[in-house]
């Protein structure tokens, strides 16, 4: 059950109604999700803004999707899982691997590590030592994808937390 209201364009206030608008001539609708977040128009643009940097990533998208799906599970998020879940069939990965992934793991040990490293950004980050760092890059992940992982989960963490603040839960029909 929904604990924060959606808004149309027209109920949200000057600045999301704008982006509101724009999201709407351009895909047609907006999701709960964004129309919830044009309560805070700060909150939305800053959203916008890092899920549009976020395409730009070194990382293949099924991985990045792998990422986002262990993250999410490990937030709770249903919603999120879910639609990362589809996004991430629509990229290749087959149910096994979306298994997998919400528990952090791959068939690829390098894949293993980086999601490992994914879920301690989320979970613990203070515990992330030097020698874990000079481990990822054993595994051949270089700095832009440690630094390119550390922003999904901050794009990921940020979805999650505020689709389980707001009660956004995926349809039931």
């Amino acid at each position: 059950m929904s604990r924060l209201s959606t808004l149309s364009p027209a109920d949200a206030p000057d600045k999301a109604r704008a982006l509101l608008a724009d999201i709407a001539e351009r895909h047609g609708s907006v999701g709960p999700m964004i129309a919830t977040m044009a309560h805070s128009p700060a909150l939305l643009q800053g959203y916008l803004e890092l899920s549009r940097a976020m395409k730009r990533l070194k990382l293949p998208r099924t991985l990045s999707e792998k990422i986002s799906l262990a993250v999410q599970e490990w937030l709770g998020c249903a919603l999120c899982l879910e639609a990362h879940t589809t996004a991430g069939r629509a990229a290749g990965l087959t149910d096994t691997d979306i298994t997998m992934a919400r528990q952090g793991l791959s068939v690829d040990d390098r894949e293993t590590a980086l999601l490992s490293f994914a879920t301690r950004v989320l979970a613990e980050p203070f515990t992330i030592t030097d020698d874990d760092l000079t481990d990822l890059r054993a595994h051949g992940w270089n700095d832009r994808v440690i630094a390119d992982t550390v922003g999904l989960v901050a794009l990921n963490q940020l979805t999650g937390s505020f689709n389980l603040v707001a009660g956004l839960e995926p349809d039931e029909s």
